[in-house]
């Protein structure tokens, strides 16, 4: 099985079109989610990507590129790092997005009252980051930016005429010329006891950016909102890569590929052990036209600063000149 039933909720795989799902149901008995499983080796994956993400939100790789030996390297040396002080040596300037956030300065999720339980660094091209870490980061950023090139030319193929016409540039061109791109290396702890009330590793929140590539975690946790409110697990098999459209995806295609909602839920006393995850969040080019408002056009960058501006507080700095 490649999901674990929740109370009230119960997780079957299936054949459906000849492509794996997970599909999860209610006690109604009403299917309240499915997300296939592909296998970019198959002659049909381009269209059971597109189709999973159009339905959920959400798919599942296997057979993909990334090689599961690199994560595993980028979760040791990055554990690593995170247990020394070295990582203060990176602490992020107000209104800078690169470099290290610890606990005290983790996110607060749109909508949450309490923040986050992680500490995280985030990894840019042009970006600061440690040595030797950033090595693996950075291949694991390019092998997951070609990836996500390569899924996004299918949802452009696979996309309605009326969807299709709605995006200014090709799906796969809006990532020319971005330096937003950015690999988010998190560290979740384990639990102390002294978390404050009602606090998760990761609150209940969408991703803003265009498509997020995440390779299997090296522990579970992440669960994703059905169709009927409910949650459910998200499969973390070694070596898998959850793929997952973000709310610019959204905007641009009209709510035909939508953001689904997701969270990291607290472990169990037992499975108390460290979290790392390392999920790449592919991002348009500043001026990458996502919609049209009031009759003016609404870009990347406008609908960026936006989001990040009701997280931090802190509006989005334009990039460094040395970047752009």
């Amino acid at each position: 099985m490649l999901c674990i039933p929740l109370s009230g909720i119960h997780c079957a795989l299936y054949v459906y079109r000849r492509v794996r799902c997970v599909r999860v149901f209610s006690d109604s008995g009403a299917c309240v989610m499915k997300v296939s499983v592909v296998d970019l080796a198959s002659p049909s994956a381009p269209d059971e990507f597109a189709d999973s993400l159009h339905e959920t939100g959400f798919a599942v790789l296997v057979n993909h590129p990334i090689p599961f030996s690199l994560v595993q390297d980028v979760w040791a040396q990055w554990l690593a790092f995170f247990a020394t002080d070295r990582k203060w040596e990176f602490r992020h300037a107000p209104g800078e997005q690169d470099g290290y956030r610890p606990l005290d300065g983790s996110e607060l999720a749109v909508g949450a009252k309490v923040k986050d339980i992680k500490e995280y660094f985030h990894v840019y091209p042009w970006g600061r980051a440690p040595q030797p870490e950033s090595k693996v980061a950075l291949e694991l950023f390019d092998r997951g930016r070609q990836l996500a090139e390569t899924l996004l030319g299918w949802v452009q193929q696979a996309a309605p005429a009326p969807v299709a016409e709605r995006f200014t540039v090709p799906l796969p061109k809006m990532l020319e010329g971005s330096h937003r791109t950015m690999l988010r290396v998190l560290h979740y702890p384990p639990l102390t006891g002294g978390e404050p009330e009602g606090s998760l590793r990761a609150a209940a929140h969408e991703d803003i950016n265009l498509l997020t590539v995440l390779p299997a975690a090296n522990e579970p946790g992440l669960q994703v909102r059905g169709l009927d409110g409910s949650w459910f697990d998200v499969p973390c098999d070694p070596g898998s890569v959850v793929i997952n459209a973000g709310d610019m995806l959204d905007l641009a295609s009209g709510g035909f590929f939508p953001s689904t909602t997701h969270r990291v839920l607290n472990p169990s006393l037992a499975d108390n052990r460290s979290r790392c995850s390392t999920p790449l969040f592919l991002h348009p080019a500043d001026s990458v036209v996502l919609d049209v408002v009031d009759g003016a056009p609404y870009t990347a960058f406008d609908f960026l600063n936006e989001r990040i501006t009701a997280i931090t507080g802190e509006p989005l700095r334009p990039l460094p000149v040395d970047v752009v």
